[in-house]
């Protein structure tokens, strides 16, 4: 069966890349490298020992480009081997980025993903994967955040994927008896592939907090700041669900399974832990399991931050029969392993 990944050559388009070919299919990836690297795909073979990219159809474009897009589905047509199913990662993913340019922000994530799915329809591929965000919620939300907890995000970069759903929602509205749909709303997502070989890969200052902290530990920025000590937590700061990007990939896959076992639906489903880890917590395990400090400094807090995000992912335990299999400690070790051997990311 043929997938096509949209944003396939990201940080977590890659590792579910390599998950989908490890599960047999076949994948045909598009990206424009605006904020991911070719490199990581040449990598996910190495990974998985293929001496080309038989597996991996790879095409150069950005996802509002709808000539291109027609041209991917019409081509697998002619080929007997048609798209039959979306992961759709591709997107701008900086909150503070959106904020200073949200324009773009609308065209590239909501515009872009109105011309997919616009394709998808006039090729009969109605099965899509769309990665969400937590993002999505209210930050009066409670901090085990169930799908049916309050939505309303406050930056840009969130309302392009709430649009996003609520458009996924109006398609399957229409035609019940034909969308599978699934909008997986993500966590914070850290670690690499065990092997080292792709992991995060920043264009310019990194905006998350783990490559930051390995950043700080290579000694590339001086040091790492936390935003507030002064929290209702056990430490004083923050508290967030992390996920090995490992078993979101996993979930991926779970989901693209659910969703072509079962009747069409539409299915929004958290993916994390369901585990909180302070900020402080971070860096004390990742520097006992690493053998490495981290010089930090604590500031003042960020106007829009919360005490604890944590996820409820009871829905996608019950539902995919998913599960997070990756401890705090293996997502330190695993990123730092990723950032050691690749200090300047894929541009090496």
């Amino acid at each position: 069966m043929r997938v096509l990944v949209t944003g396939g050559a990201g940080f977590i388009g890659s590792h579910t890349c390599l998950s989908l070919i490890k599960k047999g299919y076949q994948i045909v990836v598009l990206d424009s490298y605006a904020n991911s690297h070719k490199e990581s795909l040449k990598r996910v073979n190495k990974i998985l020992n293929l001496k080309n990219s038989e597996k991996i159809k790879l095409f150069k474009a950005d996802i509002r480009n709808e000539e291109m897009l027609e041209k991917l589905f019409a081509d697998s047509k002619k080929e007997n081997n048609p798209i039959l199913a979306v992961m759709h990662f591709a997107g701008l993913k900086s909150v503070s980025e959106s904020i200073q340019n949200p324009m773009i922000y609308w065209d590239v994530n909501f515009n872009g993903s109105l011309k997919l799915f616009k394709i998808m329809d006039k090729f009969d591929c109605r099965t899509v994967v769309f990665s969400s965000s937590a993002t999505i919620y209210s930050l009066s939300s409670s901090t085990n955040l169930k799908e049916d907890s309050n939505i309303g995000p406050n930056n840009p970069y969130g309302e392009t994927k709430l649009a996003v759903e609520k458009l996924l929602q109006k398609m399957f509205a229409k035609q019940k008896n034909l969308w599978r749909i699934a909008n997986l709303r993500y966590f914070n997502p850290i670690g690499a592939h065990k092997s080292g070989l792709i992991g995060e890969s920043p264009l310019g200052l990194p905006n998350n907090i783990f490559p930051l902290i390995t950043q700080v530990a290579l000694g590339m920025i001086d040091k790492f700041f936390i935003f507030g000590n002064d929290w209702p937590t056990l430490d004083g700061t923050g508290v967030r669900d992390y996920i090995h990007v490992m078993d979101l990939a996993e979930g991926h896959i779970s989901a693209l399974e659910y969703l072509l076992k079962n009747e069409p639906q539409i299915l929004n489903i958290n993916l994390g832990t369901g585990k909180g880890t302070s900020v402080m917590e971070l860096i004390n395990i990742f520097q006992d399991i690493n053998k490495i400090k981290i010089p930090y400094e604590i500031k003042g807090r960020r106007v829009g931050d919360l005490p604890s995000v944590i996820a409820d992912n009871s829905l996608a335990i019950k539902c995919l029969k998913w599960f997070p299999k990756r401890t705090i400690q293996e997502m330190c070790a695993d990123g730092w392993k990723w950032q050691k051997l690749n200090p300047n990311g894929f541009k090496n």
